[in-house]
């Protein structure tokens, strides 16, 4: 399992309204190209984001789905890229203060051939690149206007 941590200079409120918002998905997550449709009620839990995942012209229809959530805290997300395989992403939040937040993204694959990469070098590989979902994440959460 590859855990990444990073400190965002925002309350929780508002990284929570960056992860609740289906359509930014492809704004901070790496690896997805395009969102396609969002399901109402995302990310309420049996509730999907349709995504296009990897580059052009390899590029894939694929889907994630909101598992759980606890508004503001938690979101357990079960991703998909196949033909490769599927797994866990669990976001959560941990507030420090009124400004500041602890974001945990945990991540392992469950399904598929990506399984046989469960080890430190397939840990190392998604925490680069989780590290950079985080990195973008802070930018949105710090950065964007806040919708009324």
């Amino acid at each position: 399992m590859s855990i990444t941590e990073r400190i965002i200079r925002a309350p929780a409120d508002r990284v929570y309204t960056v992860l609740s918002d289906g359509w930014a998905y492809s704004d901070w997550v790496v690896g997805t190209a395009h969102v396609r449709d969002v399901d109402t009620g995302w990310p309420q839990p049996g509730t999907r984001l349709h995504h296009r995942a990897g580059p052009w012209p390899v590029s894939v229809n694929d889907r994630s789905e909101s598992v759980d959530w606890d508004p503001g805290r938690m979101l357990l997300l079960k991703v998909h890229l196949w033909p490769f395989g599927a797994g866990y992403v669990r976001m959560t939040l941990d507030p420090l203060d009124e400004a500041a937040t602890r974001v945990t993204m945990q991540e392992h694959f469950t399904d598929g051939p990506l399984v046989g990469v469960r080890n430190k070098i397939g840990d190392l590989v998604l925490h680069y690149r989780n590290t950079e979902a985080l990195r973008r994440l802070a930018d949105l959460a710090e950065h964007r206007p806040v919708q009324r």
